[in-house]
């Protein structure tokens, strides 16, 4: 038998969460509530919708843990068939599992095609996605990474790095890739293969170790090491244990 509840809960929920004077949380479920006061934590059970004004959340189970009362929430688990979508930060994403802890404002969205969408970025992974929103903090992990956004794809097994708003836009301020077979970034008209990719915003450096290959307009160069330099657009590659650089160079006006 479906249970509908309709509370009234002091609550905001995306990347952030915070108090509310007014507002209204509807809860369905098709086996209702289960709390466990003690242990400080409720369990809504098979088909959970939660809705609000600032955000729709909906899987198969969902545990919330509180404070001092059932309203003041201090993490938010959900598995099962999970999506959800936020109005305040245009966000939606999906997984196997969600987890958000309040206090640090860490979410983190695990499992099977999991993803993260905002409007400036797109994040996709077969293992995690984890965002810290007080920090910037980034981090995915697993088969078929990737993020996405208006500048730069980026493709590996681990990526880490932290975001910075600018002018309401998420701008990448430091970034460490790697996949023990190849990793890739895509920046403006540059290609660029390495099993580890490392970029810092202060020295506007991206840096490539082991098996380096640099693709832009008709080049193609490939090395051990190589850094491009993304304030002035030039970049170099040197070699290793008597590998040699190897640049090819095709010439389409023949």
């Amino acid at each position: 038998m479906k249970i509908f509840l309709k509370l009234v809960i002091i609550l905001l929920i995306s990347f952030n969460l915070y108090s509310r004077e007014i507002g209204e949380t509807e809860i369905t479920t098709e086996d209702g509530i289960e709390v466990f006061q003690e242990e400080k934590f409720y369990l809504l059970k098979k088909n959970v919708i939660i809705e609000s004004d600032n955000f729709t959340l909906s899987a198969d189970d969902v545990k919330i843990n509180f404070d001092k009362n059932l309203y003041d929430i201090t993490n938010l688990y959900a598995e099962g068939n999970v999506s959800f979508f936020s109005n305040d930060f245009a966000m939606n994403g999906n997984g196997e599992t969600l987890n958000f802890k309040i206090k640090t404002e860490k979410l983190r969205v695990q499992g099977k095609q999991s993803e993260l969408i905002t409007k400036d970025v797109k994040m996709f992974s077969d293992g995690f996605i984890e965002v810290n929103n007080l920090n910037g903090d980034f981090s995915l992990k697993g088969s078929n990474s990737k993020l996405i956004n208006e500048s730069i794809i980026i493709e590996a097994y681990s990526i880490d790095g932290n975001f910075v708003d600018n002018n309401n836009i998420k701008e990448i301020t430091f970034l460490e890739v790697y996949d023990e077979k190849i990793s890739y970034v895509k920046n403006n008209d540059t290609e660029m293969y390495a099993k580890t990719i490392n970029f810092n915003n202060n020295t506007s450096i991206i840096e490539l170790i082991d098996n380096v290959t640099i693709i832009r307009n008709e080049e193609k160069i490939t090395g051990d090491y190589g850094t491009l330099d993304t304030m002035n657009n030039s970049y170099k590659i040197k070699s290793k244990n008597k590998n040699k650089v190897k640049a090819i160079i095709q010439d389409n006006e023949q």
